[in-house]
């Protein structure tokens, strides 16, 4: 984009690294209850997507028009593919995970103090 890559470019692919984060660990923690619940393997992964594209949508769309100059390109094409990444990938290897075999893991004790956020912020 013609752009320097600088500091405040630097910031927002940080910032960028975050927020693709929460969103990934939103719709596989929500995959994870709804699998708990007893449902079958395709329909939470679908559902929980459903549920939660609105959310992860607006978020994105809220952080690329906050963002200006070198920062807002790194953000605006960052957030573009991480969120049609967390709405169509990270489900799909999810799916392809169970089916293989593999339980979910626990949360590592190091992400232990980020799920009582998570559970804060569902409400």
């Amino acid at each position: 984009m013609d752009a320097p890559f600088g500091f405040v470019a630097l910031l927002g692919v940080i910032a960028l690294a975050g927020m693709i984060m929460r969103n990934t660990l939103i719709l596989v923690d929500q995959v994870r209850q709804d699998l708990e619940a007893g449902h079958g393997l395709r329909e939470p992964i679908v559902e929980s997507t459903v549920r939660r594209a609105r959310p992860v949508l607006l978020t994105a769309l809220a952080a690329i028009l906050a963002f200006w100059g070198p920062m807002a390109m790194a953000m605006i094409g960052g957030l573009t593919v991480a969120t049609l990444a967390t709405l169509f990938v990270v489900p799909a290897l999810y799916g392809l995970a169970l089916r293989r075999g593999e339980a979910p893991r626990p949360a590592a004790p190091s992400a232990a103090p980020f799920l009582p956020a998570v559970e804060q912020a569902r409400g």
